[in-house]
């Protein structure tokens, strides 16, 4: 089993800057991708940010610019950098993370428990 832990969620004026970050932790080989997603109320779950083993770097489009994800392999951890922030981006935000915990293992899929991201106008 993995764990992942978010922090740093909060309440912000727009214009302001908030940093997201996640730990991974538990029987973890290697971590094939980190990604954070985020719910609205009355919205689905959407896709903000993701970043491979390469360390490449995938935005929404809604967020091109503002938001930058990193992650520290050594450390199992990503963090979202979020600039600029928005009324709109006002939502419960994920860690999800696809994880080996051996070698030749398939992938699995974990989810942090969400951490609220509030952003007054």
């Amino acid at each position: 089993q993995v764990q992942l832990v978010e922090s740093g969620g909060g309440l912000v004026q727009a214009g302001g800057s908030l940093r997201l970050s996640c730990t991974a932790s538990g029987s973890i080989f290697s971590i094939n991708t980190m990604a954070w997603f985020r719910q609205a109320p009355g919205k689905q779950r959407e896709l903000v940010a993701f970043i491979p083993s390469d360390g490449t770097t995938n935005y929404a489009d809604s967020v091109k610019g503002r938001f930058t994800i990193s992650r520290d392999n050594a450390k199992n951890t990503a963090v979202l950098q979020m600039n600029s922030l928005k009324p709109e981006d006002t939502a419960v935000y994920y860690c999800n993370a696809l994880t080996k915990s051996t070698p030749w293992g398939a992938p699995s899929e974990y989810w942090g428990q969400g951490t609220q991201v509030t952003v007054s106008s």
